[in-house]
């Protein structure tokens, strides 16, 4: 099990948070967290935001202009 401190909204504090056995297979990497203080599931995750211009519209060039 990793440990790793981080904030505890339940505790109201910094508390050690560890990673329980992980059934998905993610291992030390697994993004559900357990408070060892109340037991608060904490879940840490990472996501991707694709951009993308509307079809049709070129872009355009950004311009600095001077003050």
């Amino acid at each position: 099990m990793s440990v790793r401190e981080l904030y505890c909204d339940t505790c109201e504090g910094v508390e050690p948070f560890e990673a329980p056995p992980c059934a998905d297979g993610h291992g030390a990497d697994c993004p559900e967290l357990a408070c060892t203080g109340c037991g608060a599931a904490l879940l840490v995750t990472t996501f991707t935001v694709h951009l993308a211009r509307p079809a049709g519209r070129p872009g355009r060039a950004t311009h600095r202009r001077a003050a």
